[in-house]
């Protein structure tokens, strides 16, 4: 079917009858791609489940979900009625696989602060930061808690260094608290990943813990806690036998811990746009994968009794497949780890059954795994920006294919080089640009001269610094991870030296405020649409993508926020930072406060007098903020609620200000207890405010 011309004098009809026709040939000259689409719709019931300000009922909700399989099914007859029938069954699947998901990881969560108590139980994690360690216990008793109401995890922070390993039984004194709110509506959501990890206290130790002795019919450990127990003995080793920033880096590389690398050096690796290879991922996996497969191929052809009579090339896929399992494991089997797994899998088994591997498609099932395994996974971060950069590459280098192997063709050894640093400049252009908007959604920062970090830190990372890294690993058995490890850490060395340097050029980090939530759709949707499809019709993804981008437009941070115990104020000054009433407390909540603001460092309030913008004046017991046309009350002290209360639009009062105050509009201690943190916006035609509460709604993670 042929592209009709279209007039523009021609009636509504017939132009919606063309345009229909067009893209009803596109779609289905493109129909062998239509399967590609299946993990996009279970993705999106995934998103419509953590959407929602309520908790659907389950049953109704898996009913629903199996009905829609069922007529999936029936509909293979009528092929008119397949498309959208599997379309519904997708959605309905991605939705109930997380509702189900949040049901069966339900358990106890801590209601309010408690302790100093008592904690006993078994080491599940032990983590090192940069100052102390952090550990994780599965309590088998907490004073003052009875056995219906412990958590199954709880998170302690320690002081100090901890000689005891995951599977060990400890007794610690221990204040506990539940599982901290978001910063403010629209901010990271800890205490929804704290009930998926099944996390239902967070706190920190008063002691060192102490050894105690198994309870009667508990086992010392299980095997989660025992691979745990290793992860943090390889840890240890790395950790001894290269010491300083270099050795965290390597234990990151090899174990996947990176709760050790000092803030500041993860913040330039973050901002030079090297983040990736400190989180074990495909280049990882691909490296270590190609690594041991070629490394094995040229072990078992220098022996030709098995070179001519056995098929060593599968018997290297399969050792191959093999390494990059355990290597999963030992890093702690997470999401860009999984993923990763899950396609060198597809390209190994490919081998080993002797068939070519669908690229795309791999990226597709590799999803699918994901979202189903871990429905959570796909509403956070490291899953979105992890699929968002492969499924880019696969497309790209797809369309480029015929280009690029005319390039390489009778290609000479520095042509080859020069190709080699070609690629791996589009692949960092590529995974730049794919992940941008998720980086600027959860993070509020672009890193400007990634590319070039890129092109001269890959290299080293996959020449030297795996190489190293996989020869420590069959040494440790041994004792001789010295040996590979001091050469692995010369390139870490100068990796570091790259991050340092991109990062103290001017204008490295672009600073950004929060992009809405439906700009970050529309860019997910376009770059989808650019991905899958092969025909032109796949620039139709830009417009969504240009749509959400202008979105960044519509962001306006908050002129005021209350933090959720009321105690924490911040007003926006004229030059965009914030001004807060307490610059020592909340450390956390004003840097997300910042970063999600794009906002600059921020002042305090004055005792007495204006601020330098003149929005902001203040005596000793109360101050007044004043923004377009309104003007808020800020109460200090209780005393002055009834004088500071009169004329103001809003008032912010840290205590409840009960019948003192009849403003038109109040925040007091009683609503952000109730309410969570506020976020106020003061429009020329109004006053808005929004909670946290109103924002996320009561689901099974929101403790009261």
């Amino acid at each position: 079917m042929q592209p009709v011309a279209l007039s523009l004098a021609a009636p509504p009809a017939r132009r919606i009858g063309v345009v229909w026709r067009w893209f009803f040939h596109n779609l289905v000259a493109e129909r062998e791609r239509w399967p590609l689409w299946i993990p996009v719709f279970v993705g999106s019931g995934i998103g419509g489940y953590f959407w929602l300000t309520f908790e659907p009922p389950l049953a109704p909700v898996l009913a629903l979900a199996g009905a829609a399989l069922i007529a999936a099914l029936g509909a293979l007859r009528w092929q008119r009625f397949v498309a959208p029938a599997i379309v519904i069954a997708a959605v309905t699947l991605g939705f109930a696989a997380a509702a189900l998901q949040s049901w069966w990881v339900a358990a106890p969560v801590l209601a309010q602060r408690l302790g100093p108590v008592v904690v006993e139980g078994r080491l599940v994690a032990v983590d090192p930061l940069p100052e102390g360690t952090r550990i994780v216990v599965a309590p088998s008793a907490v004073e003052r808690l009875a056995p219906a109401e412990l958590p199954a995890h709880l998170r302690i922070r320690l002081r100090k260094d901890t000689p005891f390993i995951p599977g060990d039984w400890v007794r610690v004194r221990a204040v506990l608290m539940p599982p901290p709110a978001p910063s403010m509506p629209g901010a990271y959501d800890f205490q929804r990943r704290a009930w998926f990890d099944r996390l239902g206290a967070v706190g920190f130790a008063l002691g060192a813990p102490e050894a105690m002795a198994p309870p009667e019919g508990r086992g010392p450990s299980r095997w989660r806690a025992a691979l745990a127990a290793v992860r943090a003995a390889v840890t240890a080793r790395i950790r001894a036998a290269l010491p300083g920033d270099s050795g965290t880096i390597a234990a990151a590389l090899i174990t996947g811990e990176t709760h050790a690398i000092p803030p500041d050096e993860a913040g330039h690796f973050r901002d030079a746009g090297l983040a990736h290879i400190l989180v074990i991922a495909g280049l990882h996996l691909g490296m270590v994968a190609a690594a041991v497969f070629f490394a094995l191929r040229a072990v078992l052809a220098l022996i030709p009794p098995l070179a001519l009579r056995y098929p060593t090339k599968k018997w290297a896929a399969a050792g191959a497949l093999l390494v990059i399992f355990l290597y999963m494991l030992l890093s702690g089997a997470t999401v860009p780890s999984r993923r990763a797994f899950v396609m060198a899998g597809l390209v190994l088994l490919a081998v080993i059954v002797d068939r070519l591997s669908l690229s795309d498609r791999a990226i597709a099932f590799a999803a699918l795994v994901v979202m189903l395994m871990t429905p959570e996974a796909a509403a956070g971060a490291s899953f979105q920006m992890s699929f968002a950069a492969v499924a880019a590459l696969v497309a790209f280098y797809e369309a480029m294919r015929g280009r690029l192997a005319d390039w390489h063709r009778h290609a000479g050894a520095l042509r080859r080089f020069g190709l080699y640093l070609l690629g791996i400049a589009f692949t960092t252009v590529v995974t730049t640009v794919a992940t941008m908007p998720f980086t600027i959604y959860n993070f509020n920062r672009f890193a400007l001269y990634s590319v070039v970090a890129n092109a001269l830190a890959v290299p080293i990372t996959g020449f030297w610094i795996i190489p190293w890294a996989l020869i420590a690993c069959l040494l440790m058995p041994f004792g001789a991870e010295k040996l590979a490890l001091a050469p692995m850490g010369w390139g870490i060395d100068g990796v570091e030296a790259i991050a340092n340097g991109v990062t103290s050029w001017p204008g490295a980090v672009v600073s950004l405020p929060s992009m809405p939530a439906a700009g970050l759709v529309l860019i997910a949707l376009g770059g989808l649409w650019l991905c899958i499809w092969t025909r032109r019709w796949r620039w139709l993804g830009l417009a969504p993508v240009a749509a959400g981008y202008l979105s960044l437009m519509l962001a306006r941070p908050p002129d005021l926020l209350v933090a959720s115990e009321g105690r924490l104020v911040a007003v926006r000054a004229a030059d965009g930072s914030y001004l807060v009433s307490r610059p020592r407390a909340e450390r956390f909540t004003q840097q997300t406060w910042a970063q999600r603001s794009a906002a600059g460092p921020a002042g305090a309030w004055p005792l007495s007098g204006s601020s330098e913008d003149g929005r902001l004046t203040c005596t000793r017991a109360s101050c007044v903020y004043r923004r377009s046309g309104h003007s808020v009350a800020l109460i200090r002290e209780a005393a002055a609620l009834a004088t500071a209360c009169a004329g103001a639009d809003l008032v912010v009062s840290p205590v409840p200000a009960g019948e003192l105050c009849q403003a038109p509009r109040i925040i007091d201690s009683l609503a952000t207890q109730k309410l969570g943190a506020h976020a106020v916006w003061l429009d020329p035609g109004g006053i808005r405010v929004e909670t946290v509460l109103a924002w996320r709604g009561e689901r099974r993670w929101t403790v009261p």
